[in-house]
């Protein structure tokens, strides 16, 4: 079983120093280094030389240990208080400002590079948002352009055999910080165009 959390925060190097953990060990170019992200809470071989996880992160899984991973989200500095936060997520965007605002959409995190694609697909929902976002991974990039009924098909099977996948966990959970992401944009403009007036 695949396992790992991923929690998201507006600046990590504010929580790492009171939590007790090991770096996860990943290889890029056949070097060791430190994961981006990955920790590990628990009593995991540790590489003194390298100052992370003794084994990698796949090998860890396999063993039974599970890899937290705190990601850096700066959209987060954006956010006033927990009722801003509460606001914002429960507003439904205008989600067809993705597809007929091509220069605001290249602003949202996870999808901005993929404008082409938002206006050919037309993602109109959290469902359809998390699974534009596994579509744009390497695992389930042949779904994309797909009709939603085609790729609702395979899209969370966990094939992972044509390369990275995402779960859908994760690209709900993804698909809910765009939904935040656009949201927040669309307060700046409207605080920004009131402003001019």
């Amino acid at each position: 079983m695949s396992a790992d959390i991923d929690i998201d925060l507006a600046d990590r190097n504010q929580v790492l120093p009171f939590i007790q953990s090991i770096a996860a060990r990943q290889y890029q170019q056949g070097q060791v280094r430190r994961h981006n992200s990955g920790i590990y809470v628990t009593d995991i071989p540790y590489d003194p030389v390298n100052h992370c996880a003794a084994i990698d992160y796949e090998t860890a899984e396999q063993r039974g240990y599970f890899k937290i991973d705190l990601l850096n989200m700066s959209v987060y500095h954006l956010i006033k208080s927990q009722k801003h936060y509460d606001m914002l997520l429960s507003t439904e965007p205008t989600w067809a400002r993705l597809w007929n605002d091509r220069e605001w959409a290249k602003q949202i995190m996870h999808i901005g590079n993929y404008t082409d694609l938002l206006a050919k697909m037309k993602p109109d929902s959290i469902t359809r948002m998390a699974a534009f976002i596994a579509i744009i991974r390497p695992g389930k990039a042949h779904l994309q352009n797909c009709i939603w009924s085609e790729v609702f098909e395979s899209v969370w099977d966990g094939d992972n055999s044509k390369g990275f996948i995402f779960k859908k966990s994760h690209s709900i959970s993804y698909a809910m910080l765009v939904k935040l992401h656009m949201n927040l944009l669309t307060e700046i403009n409207q605080a920004s165009d009131a402003q001019v007036l």
